[in-house]
């Protein structure tokens, strides 16, 4: 498992070629692959505890070791690095308001044994049933309502600095459009940085807790209570990881020319499993990251040594207090500008799935799939029964499957259904 074969001489790729997981380059330059991975994951997976109120060191701690459990896992066969989880913002969020922190890592906890079990089942039965329970429009619609109904917490961190929230979003805009590559990739990040000197200027940063905050020693830990009211909230996540997991493991395998669609039940446990180990000490629950897979496509190294690299890296940062302090100077201005992108990105992430999946949304099923579930997403419906708490994300998600089943069977038993073939528009191939 842990015997890479050197790639050619280990210090050259050649145009045409790739490193495979199973490879490796020189340590040295794996080494730098490795830390590669770290900036890239690294403005996204702490910009959830900023919004969660989770600490930092903690995350990055668990972000780390969920990342080497994973590959331990799916035995170094498919690279990925595990970081925080846009999709539980909201439920975190809510939950925390209405009980505690305990609460949130509670449900948490409950959703990583969740998508863990599903992991399993997937693996003993197969991929087939999840596109026939969540078709690209129900997907689609899952994943954007989420995205869209983080909104009012965006605008809400950006009516507190509206001049720093501003020109933090727009060098977020600027640095996608005028840099490539790594730096291209990283514009969140960069976005961040060029906010944060803005806030500083303007006096909007207490560096006072970075001051008193120790250069060595374990993060802050937190332990889970479960609420059972609160756990609805949580279990629409399950089918956005199941969504994000099964298109990782796809676009590893079209960029190394390998069918890894047996290794979709590996990924799945290993992300729930990762997302239990975090909860249980006050981390933020985990997912696999586009973020890395873009590194990958630009450098063409797939080996999972750099992954491991990656892993270590993040465990060392995370034991020091005074990095954790400083991540939590940035002030709401700046993550208010920052998150007006994010967010918006996961609703055309959703958006994307349904033109991915040549949604035709001349079809009544679709147009009432994703309309009537996009509503009650953004608009937050909650509905309360007997102490358990549906929210918007979770009334939307029902919303989503329940609509769309319902009118397909109706369609099937009075003849107006189409078949898939039908249903699916004529696409002319483009020119690569």
């Amino acid at each position: 498992m842990f015997r890479w074969t050197l790639h050619g001489d280990g210090r050259t790729i050649a145009a045409d070629e790739i490193v495979l997981p199973e490879e490796r380059l020189a340590w040295p330059i794996t080494l730098g692959i490795g830390m590669q991975h770290v900036v890239a994951m690294f403005g996204a997976t702490f910009l959830v505890p900023l919004l969660t109120g989770f600490p930092p060191s903690t995350t990055l701690l668990f972000s780390g070791l969920g990342t080497l459990l994973f590959l331990l896992i799916t035995r170094n066969r498919v690279p990925s690095y595990l970081g925080s989880s846009f999709a539980f913002i909201a439920p975190i969020t809510a939950s925390t308001q209405a009980d505690s922190m305990g609460a949130a890592l509670g449900g948490v906890m409950v959703t990583g044994a969740l998508l863990a079990a599903l992991g399993l089942l997937v693996q003993k039965v197969g991929t087939a049933w999840i596109g026939k329970l969540m078709p690209p429009v129900v997907m689609g619609s899952i994943v954007a309502l989420i995205g869209f109904n983080l909104a009012p917490t965006a605008y809400a961190n950006f009516q507190e600095s509206a001049v720093t929230a501003t020109i933090t979003l727009f060098a977020v805009v600027l640095c996608t459009a005028l840099f490539k590559g790594l730096l291209g990739r990283v514009s969140v990040l960069l976005g961040v940085l060029v906010g944060y000197g803005v806030a500083v200027l303007r006096g909007e940063v207490d560096f006072t807790p970075v001051q008193e905050a120790a250069w060595l020693g374990l993060p802050e830990f937190h332990h889970p209570e479960f609420n059972l009211g609160l756990l609805p909230m949580f279990l629409p996540v399950v089918l956005v990881l199941l969504a994000e997991n099964v298109g990782h493991v796809t676009s590893v395998g079209l960029m190394t020319g390998r069918n890894l669609d047996h290794m979709v039940g590996r990924t799945l446990a290993s992300d729930g499993f990762a997302t239990m180990l975090s909860a249980g000490f006050g981390g933020s629950p985990t997912t696999t990251y586009g973020e890395n897979i873009g590194v990958m496509s630009a450098t063409r190294v797939y080996s999972t040594a750099a992954y491991w690299v990656a892993g270590v890296t993040a465990i060392l940062l995370s034991m020091s207090p005074k990095v954790g302090a400083a991540i939590f100077t940035i002030p709401p201005g700046v993550l208010g500008g920052v998150t007006f992108v994010l967010y918006g990105l996961i609703g055309i992430v959703g958006v994307r799935m349904w033109v991915d999946g040549r949604v035709d949304f001349a079809r009544p099923k679709n147009q009432f799939t994703a309309g009537v579930a996009l509503v009650v997403g953004i608009a937050n419906v909650t509905w309360t029964v007997e102490g358990i708490q549906l929210t918007g994300i979770a009334l939307g998600t029902l919303a989503a499957l329940v609509i769309y089943h319902l009118m397909a069977q109706l369609g099937r038993v009075t003849g107006t259904e189409v078949t898939d073939r039908e249903d699916a528009p004529e696409v002319t191939p483009r020119a690569k």
